[in-house]
């Protein structure tokens, strides 16, 4: 199957950008890198009337720390951060999961910004972002507007993006002081999408786990320090409560386990 019909604009800033949204509203849709975008369109999943290609604005292509944050702009691409040389100890989280998502040629092309604004429960950097209670800020002619990642993703495929509005930029909080990280996924071949997803952040007085893959959208639990049978007891009620559904690739019954078993895992290996 071919695309629908549409018309193409190349941005060349993100001015420019909020203004064609502004201009076109819903029937315009935002093309950064493409990798997802462009499979919905083959398939007419999506079908506007106008692509608005930010993939060239330079005032959007940046990664930088700022304010206790690193700072990735709409047009940044994966590969962009995930070469960065101190990624490893300014957001380890990132730096562990990288290597998950699909494959190098899709890191080379597909945008952070992109993949968060996709919002599939399976993705990796939806997982991280609510792991780390980052923060998306949202751009539209009449200014901006920050939300935390618990706030923006509301489902499957679903954002809090209003008509009009670009995600102009995505924030990773550093390293905290004395937390460890770990994160762990399973998928039927390396690269293709999470059957589970999983995110452990440890510190010396909370335990939280992020899950991705299981619900309609990346869910995190905290509890304080807890081990043993209290522990398997956080972990099993948190797995109900993610309402696994089977499909082709696992059963529900498979995922509540690995939520469970790969949970105590990672937790256990970051509080080491």
């Amino acid at each position: 199957m071919k695309p629908a019909a549409f018309d193409y604009i190349r941005a060349d800033s993100a001015q420019e950008t909020v203004g064609l949204l502004a201009r076109h509203g819903e029937d315009a849709k935002i093309l950064a890198g493409g990798q997802s975008l462009m499979a919905m369109l083959n398939i007419r999943l999506a079908q506007p009337a106008m692509l608005v290609d930010i993939s060239r604005c330079q005032d959007l292509d940046y990664v930088r720390v700022e304010n206790g944050n690193l700072a990735v702009g709409a047009a940044a691409t994966q590969a962009s951060v995930e070469t960065r040389a101190t990624l490893g100890s300014e957001v380890p989280l990132l730096g562990m999961a990288f290597p998950w998502i699909s494959h190098f040629q899709i890191r080379n092309r597909g945008t952070v910004c992109g993949s968060v604004a996709h919002a599939d429960p399976s993705a990796e950097l939806p997982l991280c972002l609510t792991a780390l209670q980052g923060e998306v800020v949202l751009r539209s002619q009449s200014g901006r507007r920050v939300l935390k990642a618990g706030d923006f993703f509301q489902g499957m495929l679903m954002t809090a993006v209003r008509p009009g509005e670009i995600v102009e930029e995505v924030r990773f909080p550093l390293r905290r002081q004395g937390a460890r990280y770990a994160f762990r996924e399973v998928s039927m071949r390396h690269g293709d999408f999470a059957i589970v997803a999983l995110a452990a952040v440890v510190t010396s007085g909370a335990i939280e786990l992020t899950v991705g893959g299981v619900a309609d959208r990346p869910i995190r639990r905290r509890w304080a320090r807890i081990d043993g049978d209290d522990l398997d007891a956080a972990l099993n009620d948190f797995a109900w409560e993610l309402e696994a559904q089977g499909d082709a690739h696992a059963s529900a019954e498979y995922r509540r386990h690995l939520v469970r078993q790969l949970g105590r895992q990672l937790i256990v290996k970051a509080s080491i």
